[in-house]
């Protein structure tokens, strides 16, 4: 599926940590890819409410979770400019689609980072 929202569709997810040598460009792949794939769930389910979206947003947020290993293993990790880079991605993609009340924090509740 392909990304339809005009300002998602050509959006450099993660840019800030792709310009740091110490943040895995294979590893930022893959959560770029988690949120690609967030937005593309958005457009195919059109959640109704912030409650929906939240529901929404558990799997990537776990993804990330998983990825935590990939950041480790690749001499990396989440830490605190990566933590807000990505907490800000999920903020993004809510507001892109119209969740402009969106609880940052709670988009990503799920977080172990």
């Amino acid at each position: 599926m392909t990304i339809t929202r005009e300002q998602l569709a050509e959006y450099t997810f993660l840019a800030l940590l792709y310009e740091d040598d110490y943040f895995p460009d294979h590893v930022l792949d893959k959560g770029t890819a988690v949120l690609r794939a967030l937005c593309e769930r958005i457009e195919a389910e059109k959640p109704e409410d912030l409650t929906a979206l939240y529901a929404l947003t558990v799997a990537p947020t776990r993804a990330f979770n998983d990825l935590e290993a990939e950041f480790e293993a690749a001499g990396s990790e989440i830490e605190t400019v990566a933590r807000e880079e990505i907490g800000e991605a999920f903020w993004i993609i809510a507001t892109a689609y119209g969740f402009t009340d969106a609880d940052p924090e709670k988009l990503i509740a799920e977080r172990e980072w």
